[in-house]
């Protein structure tokens, strides 16, 4: 059965000005359900729940952009059906597009054509947010379990990582929780292998191998060729951020530790492709940073962050003036008394000046936020479940009046 567009004829700003719609000031997570939007009573910050359908909704993970113009794709999980639709940031219409009965895997857009491409067992399709229609773009060879991960700048090849044989997968299936496969997988020292996908030939080309576990597979924004990936398991055993070269081969690690205990991980690319992000903690869970790494130059930024402010995934504005994060619990790795909140990060000097932007105390940190900035740098996308149910949200920069 076909859902229901869900229209909201006013967009996120315009929500601001409508005349009698004073917006209540509560605690965040203090009636289930929430109004669908309210002012946060701690930090007097607007939030707006943006998935106004039934069911459980998720934005997509930290480092996948998720906007194509005014539209953002989200998943919706109804009736044991997991899809995708999109809602338009200015109008906050919903539309559905893809009417799959199998279960999809991956996050990707291709900001171009503007549609998500996503995988179905061993096929992956592209569904437009314009036209709904649905094209197939590649079918894996049979023999081949392989998963992609990430599109290219110029939207002409796909990439992503397989494993060597069934290890991993019996891994997962015995230990599902993360906490008890995330070792194994490392301590097996499984074969890995990334690959591309030429769209225009339909070649897969396997391009580097490590007998070790690889992941967070992202092309750069803006280079065609420029791959990154990480070397996963427990951060303050790996060297974990690299980059190739599709074009040439080239494999680069991009940060070096330089004590015992240092970690660095959770690495994303900056709106403008020169700068790799990531969550640096020199050693684990004593002092925290958010740094980059210049792709030319080799050179590292670093900014503090205080121990309630480390976030599990940070972010970065459309103009990267302003980061993002979204906080975490005391059993996350800082160990924070106070760190439940979404921040949002002003860089002041080598600093990082702080302001909270929403309660999260009522929010369960298994589902982790995962923030995004809206495409005019205005909110900070985020997906909670202090409703009950995983749900979308999107809170204003700008503090209300």
């Amino acid at each position: 059965m076909m859902m229901k567009s869900n229209c909201i004829l006013v967009g996120l700003t315009a929500l601001l000005w409508l005349p009698g719609q004073a917006q209540e000031k509560l605690e965040t997570g203090s009636k289930k359900p929430m109004p669908q939007e309210w002012i946060d009573l701690q930090t007097g910050h607007k939030v707006v729940r943006l998935s106004r359908l039934p069911g459980n909704s998720s934005s997509f993970y930290f480092h996948n952009n998720p906007f194509v113009g005014d539209k953002m794709f989200f998943y919706n999980s109804v009736n044991n059906s997991r899809q995708v639709f999109t809602v338009d940031m200015k109008t906050l219409k919903t539309e559905q597009i893809t009417h799959q009965k199998n279960p999809m895997r991956a996050e990707i857009v291709a900001h171009k054509s503007q549609e998500v491409v996503y995988q179905i067992q061993d096929s992956v399709f592209a569904s437009s947010a314009i036209t709904k229609k649905t094209r197939l773009l590649y079918v894996f060879p049979a023999d081949l379990k392989a998963t992609v991960s990430t599109m290219n700048a110029d939207e002409t090849v796909l990439a992503g990582k397989f494993s060597d044989g069934d290890t991993e997968r019996e891994i997962l299936k015995q230990y599902p929780e993360k906490s008890q496969f995330f070792n194994r997988i490392y301590d097996a020292k499984i074969p890995n292998t990334l690959f591309t996908i030429d769209l225009k030939t339909g070649k897969l080309n396997k391009i580097h191998t490590e007998k070790t576990w690889l992941g967070h597979v992202q092309f750069s924004p803006t280079d065609p060729n420029q791959l990154m990936f990480c070397q996963e398991g427990p951060w303050h055993k790996v060297d974990r951020i690299w980059t190739i070269n599709i074009a040439n081969g080239e494999v680069k690690k991009r940060h070096n530790r330089t004590m015992d205990m240092e970690i660095a991980g959770h690495e994303f690319f900056a709106p403008d492709g020169k700068t790799i992000w990531f969550d640096h903690q020199m050693p684990r869970s004593t002092k925290f940073y958010l740094t980059g790494v210049n792709l030319n130059t080799g050179a590292e930024k670093k900014y503090e962050l205080q121990r309630n402010e480390w976030s599990i995934h940070f972010n970065i504005s459309p103009d990267q003036r302003l980061f993002a994060g979204d906080g975490g619990d005391p059993k996350q790795v800082a160990k924070a008394d106070d760190g439940m909140w979404i921040y949002l990060f002003k860089p002041v000097g080598d600093k990082f000046q702080s302001e909270k932007l929403v309660n999260m105390k009522a929010h369960g940190y298994k589902l982790e936020p995962n923030v995004h900035f809206s495409p005019d740098g205005k909110w900070v996308i985020f997906r909670a479940n202090f409703e009950g149910e995983s749900q979308v949200y999107a809170v204003e920069i700008a503090k209300s009046k």
